[in-house]
């Protein structure tokens, strides 16, 4: 069993396998269950995700205090109506993550990944790369256990809630695992997965968590958006062959040792940050229906 990234991207190189390939093989010693058992439940998950995708596209999606909704749907027309300037598989990334992360601000239902807060950044990038890319379902799925291995390596090795270690913990990480599975997706060395992992985490090292009004909604659903551009490019870059001077690893520690230096404020309170703006004071008294002192 691997223990951080280092250890995983040994193993895939020295067994001439692929990352998904060693995560599946561990969850069958782990679990003691067959491969078609594992299978079949992360099947059930690309189903749940690929319906959150579709219904924050094609429906009419707001969550209850009305501050998110409907932007995936304003991008994906903008697409369609302007001479935009990003690529289209990245602004599809993009969209999709808001399309998932609204319909969890709805309390529609995701798959957390790792997190409800982070859920929309693997699913976004998963389902617009494969438009590009063309994958056969299996593949879809190892996504999701590649996705899963980096995931569990950041997780046993740092944290991956916003409460935890901010916002670098949650869409951080969501970030990291969408861009090793990326670059695995698009034939990639587990090497080149690790890097991407790298180049990824530490453009979130600090990122705070301060929901407005305590809910997961603003700025949660644009940082899904801007993870997936984010997981993207790293994952652009780590197959150009760029790579890290600061390890996958150690990028992790620092990310750690960044969360519990962080004041309590900025990890999930409500208390500082965009939070603790005029406008997110406001926002929070009337969501909440209180009185805001002067």
């Amino acid at each position: 069993m691997f223990r951080n990234i280092a250890e995983l991207v040994e193993m895939a190189q020295s067994q001439n396998k692929r990352i998904s390939q060693v995560m599946i093989e561990a969850e069958m010693q782990v679990s003691q269950r067959t491969r078609e058992a594992i299978m079949e439940d992360m099947i059930k998950n690309l189903d749940v995700m690929e319906s959150a995708v579709q219904r924050g596209l094609h429906e009419d999606i707001r969550s209850h205090s009305g501050l998110t909704g409907g932007d995936a749907k304003k991008l994906q027309n903008y697409m369609k109506e302007k001479p935009f300037l990003s690529g289209p598989t990245l602004l599809n990334a993009v969209s999709m993550a808001i399309a998932v992360n609204e319909v969890n601000a709805a309390m529609g239902t995701i798959v957390a990944t790792p997190t409800a807060g982070a859920c929309g950044i693997v699913p976004g990038t998963l389902f617009a790369i494969s438009e590009k890319l063309t994958p056969t379902r299996e593949q879809m799925v190892d996504y999701l256990f590649t996705a899963g291995a980096i995931g569990f390596c950041i997780a046993n090795n740092a944290f991956i809630s916003g409460a935890a270690g901010g916002c670098q913990a949650e869409v951080g990480s969501a970030t990291a695992m969408a861009a090793a599975a990326i670059v695995e997706m698009a034939g990639g060395t587990p090497e080149q997965s690790g890097q991407a992992v790298a180049i990824a985490l530490k453009n979130m090292l600090g990122l705070v968590c301060d929901p407005v009004a305590g809910l997961v909604e603003v700025p949660c659903v644009k940082r899904n958006a801007m993870g997936a551009a984010i997981a993207t490019v790293a994952a652009d870059m780590a197959l150009a062959g760029i790579t890290s001077v600061i390890p996958p690893d150690e990028v992790i520690e620092a990310m750690y040792r960044i969360g519990c230096t962080m004041p309590n404020t900025l990890k999930e309170t409500a208390q500082g940050g965009l939070a603790a703006t005029q406008t997110g004071r406001l926002i929070e008294a009337k969501v909440f229906g209180v009185q805001i002192p002067k």
